[in-house]
C-alpha cells in the first residue's frame, strides 16, 4: 500500500507525521471517508464541499487547491491499483510547537489512505443489527459544531466503548436536550406508517453525505421523509429503522438494546431505498468517471 503524506506516494511504513503535530497532539484537523466503486469516487464533489465547509469552520487553510486534492484523492485510487476501495483523506493543523495558537503551526499535514474496501457481513443487511441507546450525549453545538467533520473523535469513542459493552453493533447518541442524535458513526432513520423519519440538523448531527442522498432518493420514491426532533421511544416503536454512511451505505436495524423493531426483519422501505442507492451508485459512477 502507498500513503498520500504531502504530495508524496510513500509505502504505509514510512507515511509517519512528527510527534508535534497538532492534529495528534490536541485532534486539530478534519476529514472525509470515501468510497470507490470500479476506481471511481463516489458523491466526491459532496465530499469535498464538507472539506471546505469543515476547513473554513475550524479556520484551516487548505494544503492544495480543492482541484489537485480531487486530483490526490484520485491518484491514490489508481497507484494502488484499487476498484472497490475505502478512502480517508486527513488534514491536520500541522506540526508545530506545544500550544493551542494555530499559528503555531506553518502549514497542514494531509495524508490520503486508500485500501481494498471489504463488504460488511451479508446477514448484516439480510437480518439486521442492534444498535443501543448509551449515555454519553452527543457534543453540544454550542461547543463543537457538528457540521465538522472533525479529527476530534473523543465523544464517538466513549459512546463506542459503551456500545461494545452493551454487545451493540453501534452506539446512538442522543443530544443535550434527550433527543436522538446520531450514532458513533453513522445517521439513524425510522419508519412508521409509511413515513421516513430522521433526526433533524438541528438536533446536533453532523450533515451526511450519505443521509442527505437517502431523504433525496426517498423523496424521488415518493416516500413521505419528516425531518424532526424524535427521542427514544419514537424509535422503539418504529416499524422499521436503520443505519447510514458511506461505507455501510444503508444497513437495516431490527433491535435497539432489548426491543425488537417491527417484525424483527429488514423492512419493506428500507428495502426499496437500498435497491435505490444501489442504482443510484451504478447511474453514477459512469457519469463521474466520464
Amino acid at each position: 500500500m502507498l500513503v498520500y503524506l504531502n504530495g508524496r506516494f510513500v509505502p504505509k511504513e514510512k507515511a509517519v507525521v512528527s510527534a508535534f503535530d497538532h492534529g495528534f497532539l490536541y485532534g486539530d484537523g478534519i476529514y472525509e471517508t470515501m468510497r470507490a466503486y470500479q476506481g471511481t469516487i463516489f458523491l466526491l464533489r459532496k465530499h469535498l464541499s464538507r472539506l471546505q465547509h469543515s476547513a473554513a469552520a475550524i479556520s484551516l487553510k487548505l494544503p492544495l487547491p480543492i482541484k489537485k486534492i480531487d486530483d490526490a484523492l484520485n491518484r491514490s485510487v489508481h497507484i494502488n491499483k484499487l476498484q472497490d476501495a475505502y478512502i480517508r483523506l486527513h488534514i491536520s493543523r500541522g506540526p508545530g510547537e506545544i500550544g493551542l495558537d494555530p499559528a503555531l503551526c506553518s502549514a497542514p499535514t494531509m495524508v490520503i489512505v486508500a485500501k481494498p474496501f471489504h463488504d460488511y457481513p451479508a446477514e448484516n443487511y439480510s437480518r439486521g443489527v442492534r444498535v443501543a441507546f448509551v449515555k454519553t450525549r452527543r457534543n453540544h453545538p454550542l461547543a463543537i459544531d457538528p457540521s465538522i467533520k472533525s479529527t476530534n473523535f473523543l465523544n464517538n469513542i466513549q459512546a463506542k466503548i459503551e456500545a461494545i459493552k452493551a454487545g451493540a453493533y453501534e452506539g446512538i447518541m442522543l443530544n443535550w436536550e434527550g433527543f436522538v442524535a446520531e450514532g458513533t458513526i453513522s445517521n439513524i432513520g425510522m419508519v412508521k406508517k409509511g413515513v421516513l423519519y430522521t433526526p433533524h440538523l438541528k438536533s446536533g448531527i453532523l450533515k451526511g453525505v450519505t443521509r442527505d442522498l437517502v431523504l433525496s432518493l426517498a423523496k424521488k420514491k415518493h416516500i413521505p421523509v419528516k425531518e424532526t426532533l424524535l427521542k427514544p421511544q419514537d424509535f422503539l416503536a418504529a416499524d422499521e429503522c436503520f443505519i447510514t454512511n458511506t461505507t455501510m451505505e444503508i444497513m437495516p436495524v431490527t433491535r435497539i438494546g432489548r426491543k425488537i423493531i417491527g417484525r424483527g426483519k429488514p423492512g419493506p422501505i428500507t428495502a426499496v431505498l437500498s435497491q435505490a442507492y444501489t442504482r443510484e451508485v451504478g447511474r453514477c459512477i459512469p457519469m463521474q468517471a466520464s
